[in-house]
């Protein structure tokens, strides 16, 4: 089944909510629309109430089914300011939360922390930095993890993919990268891909030598510990891990090689440079990030992203909210 059928399936009727904070950008404000009308989603659009008003004006768009809140009036501000203060455990006093409050995407945070709002997207306009921080500081990472990564589903056709870490942690260590492949895999059964996990490298099962390739290794041997039952395997190259054919050759003992359908890339770089290179050369649809590892969802779209993106995002991440 297509994925967004199958997604869309799962969160129709569950009443979910959206978080929005970039509710003036046409793109955001036009999928948030769409998503109200296909009774998906219930919007939650952050910002001026009036400006919001006057660009769906402008683009002829229905507000009639979402919830707009303005962050510099709302009657619940005092406690999200206090709730805001006790999660910080002292890195920010009462006066600096009602500052750091009025930004939407903090603001928008609080509201899926606070069991307000069931998942947040954002990034339209904003940077990742912009994204992520306010969800590290509210939602935090999952009990055994460390920290959050960003994976790409990538489809084409029948054929589907994930891809991580593609947009957050510029070079993991061996810890750290074994959590991004378990958590990877979890999120690769949510979205009906088999999770078999390759952690990628340049040398295939000792075929160089070097500290980059010894991480990798190293990292396969955590992955197992932290997830016995996983099927996983690495140092893979791409085509060991890919291709039957040269898995044989390359890995005949791999259980794992030829196979994978989840591509753990060693570092940012690489994995960034790699999901780029399916989405324009061979035509995959990259739909993400998705961010990985929270206590609850959060997505960060691209800046580069159009209405379909936004569209896709936000169904995506409201699926997370029912794992």
């Amino acid at each position: 089944m297509n994925l967004f059928v199958s997604l869309t399936n799962k969160i129709k009727g569950k009443n979910l909510s959206v978080v929005f904070p970039e509710a003036t950008d046409t793109r955001v404000l036009g999928a948030a629309v769409r998503l109200a009308q296909d009774e998906l989603l219930r919007p939650v659009l952050l910002g001026d109430p009036t400006e919001i008003k006057r660009v769906a004006d402008e683009k002829n768009f229905d507000l009639n089914s979402s919830e707009i809140i303005d962050p510099n009036n709302y009657a619940d501000y005092e406690a999200m300011v206090a709730a805001f203060v006790e999660r910080r455990k002292g890195k920010a006093t009462k006066e600096q939360a009602e500052t750091i409050l009025r930004d939407e995407t903090y603001f928008g945070t609080m509201l899926v922390y606070m069991d307000k709002a069931d998942c947040l997207v954002s990034g339209a306009v904003h940077s990742t930095a912009n994204t992520v921080r306010p969800a590290l500081q509210i939602i935090k990472t999952k009990p055994g993890m460390t920290r959050t990564s960003g994976a790409f589903i990538m489809q084409r056709g029948d054929e589907r993919y994930l891809f991580a870490d593609c947009a957050i942690n510029i070079n993991p260590n061996a810890q750290e990268l074994a959590e991004i492949a378990v958590q990877s895999a979890k999120s690769a059964e949510l979205f009906g891909i088999e999770p078999i996990v390759g952690l990628l490298s340049f040398s295939t099962k000792g075929s160089a030598k070097s500290e980059e390739v010894e991480k990798v290794a190293e990292a396969t041997k955590i992955a197992h510990e932290l997830a016995p039952d996983l099927q996983l395997d690495g140092e893979l190259q791409f085509d060991a891990s890919f291709v039957p054919s040269v898995a044989a050759q390359k890995a005949p003992d791999s259980k794992v090689a030829g196979n994978v359908k989840v591509f753990v890339f060693p570092e940012l770089q690489s994995g960034n440079i790699g999901y780029k290179i399916a989405q324009r050369f061979g035509n995959f649809e990259a739909i993400g990030p998705v961010l990985q590892g929270l206590n609850k969802p959060v997505s960060d779209l691209s800046r580069g992203a159009n209405e379909e993106d936004v569209y896709k995002t936000a169904i995506l991440t409201a699926a997370q909210a029912l794992d």
